[in-house]
């Protein structure tokens, strides 16, 4: 599997090269390299890479901007990484509202145009005839049509940010904002496509062809992704507890003593089963193995479940009605193998964990998520690298 490379930190914030990233380094000093050859060979490829490396400063400036607006938000960046089509932040959370959503988005092209203008004085300064100056005017516009480009409204783009933003703003609806905004940069991907294909066929310009079809895939595919995991909270949040909580738990008397409680159901299996002790109609509390290991064997004669039990009132519960956005936090944020799910009533109406709530959604959403793998998540208590749930269920704002 590719790793990416971490090559240190900026205000806190891990910066990491895709290995793919050498490629376009490449492709870009070769660029640079050939467009300075009057000023011979040597200086020509000397300043073609730092063009090249100049050229990846900029995006790195242009992220950096987005990442401290986010920060400024209290939302954690969790990495910038550059690669084959240029860098990425990635931000954790979404911001609370249209407004800080639209500040983090236009934040990125906003660095790149303060560069533009910077670099355009600066050229004015120096001698028109200078390699300097050249390179100084050829990094003005590359910032310029990095700025423009990103302004594109459609997702993943930063101008597709701002138009869910602004959609964000209009309707109320953020899920609605996004699905908008990923299906403008669906469009635009395939309008890529088809261009690269027509430079390809009546121009004969196959590598700019080729590089317009690759970006137009990689709009479309990340267009998906905003849309899919849109989906994925909009269904997290529909979903409650009741609807993924099973009742895989026993009831068991909580006036026996803890050799009866051992004979009747501990020797008898070998799996793990979740145990709740109840006595004159209600339930006193949830039972564990290992508090049973803990107490003294000559005691287990003598003393009753009722010694041993955890009240209710001191377990991990949710109730039934709460949310699977809720559920999944808080599993994540308190490191919970399970929780116990509770009726209107008080009483237990099931248990919850990951392995759950991956499943409810695989029926609602029809995902193809296998018994094994379910089984797997329920055991480990991790959701998989390809549905980070935990994820997911934190971005969302629940209003």
């Amino acid at each position: 599997m590719q790793k990416n490379w971490q090559i240190g930190t900026l205000f806190g914030i891990p910066l990491f090269l895709d290995p793919l990233w050498f490629v376009i380094l490449g492709l870009a000093t070769l660029n640079f390299g050939v467009a300075y050859q009057q000023w011979g060979n040597f200086t020509a490829w000397s300043a073609g890479l730092i063009m090249a490396l100049l050229l990846f400063t900029s995006v790195l400036l242009h992220e950096l901007g987005h990442s401290l607006v986010a920060q400024s938000q209290g939302i954690k960046v969790n990495s910038i990484t550059l690669f084959f089509f240029g860098g990425i932040a990635a931000i954790e959370e979404e911001s609370k509202t249209p407004g800080k959503a639209f500040q983090v988005a236009i934040a990125g092209p906003g660095v790149s145009i303060v560069l533009f203008v910077l670099l355009t004085l600066a050229s004015k300064i120096l001698p028109d005839t200078t390699l300097l100056s050249e390179m100084v005017r050829d990094l003005a516009r590359i910032n310029l049509v990095v700025a423009l480009f990103n302004l594109i409204p459609g997702l993943p783009l930063d101008g597709g940010q701002v138009l869910k933003a602004a959609l964000w703003k209009i309707t109320g609806d953020r899920f609605q904002a996004v699905h908008w905004a990923a299906r403008a940069g669906q469009i635009l991907g395939y309008s890529a496509i088809a261009l690269g294909f027509a430079i390809d066929f009546f121009t004969k310009e196959l590598i700019t062809g080729l590089w317009i079809v690759l970006l137009g895939w990689f709009g479309i595919r990340n267009a998906n992704s905003y849309d899919s995991v849109t989906t994925l909270q909009e269904t997290l949040l529909k979903l409650v507890a009741a609807e993924a909580m099973t009742r895989n738990f026993r009831v068991v008397d909580a006036d026996q003593t803890l050799r009866e409680f051992a004979d009747l159901y501990l020797l008898e299996t070998s799996c793990p089963q979740v145990y709740f002790a109840a006595a004159d109609g209600r339930y006193r509390g949830l039972v564990t193995v290992e508090d049973l290991r803990t107490t003294e064997r000559s005691q287990w004669e003598t003393q009753t479940l009722q010694n041993i039990v955890h009240p209710l009132t001191t377990i991990p519960t949710v109730s039934e009605s709460t949310s699977l956005v809720e559920v999944i936090n808080k599993l994540e944020n308190e490191q919970l193998s399970q929780i116990t799910v509770l009726s209107p009533a008080g009483a237990v109406a099931g248990v919850i964990d990951r392995g759950d709530t991956v499943k409810c959604l695989a029926q609602k959403l029809n995902l193809h998520i296998t018994d094994a793998e379910i089984k797997r998540i329920k055991e480990e208590g991790t959701f998989s690298p390809g549905l980070e749930l935990g994820v997911i269920a934190k971005s969302v704002i629940d209003k």
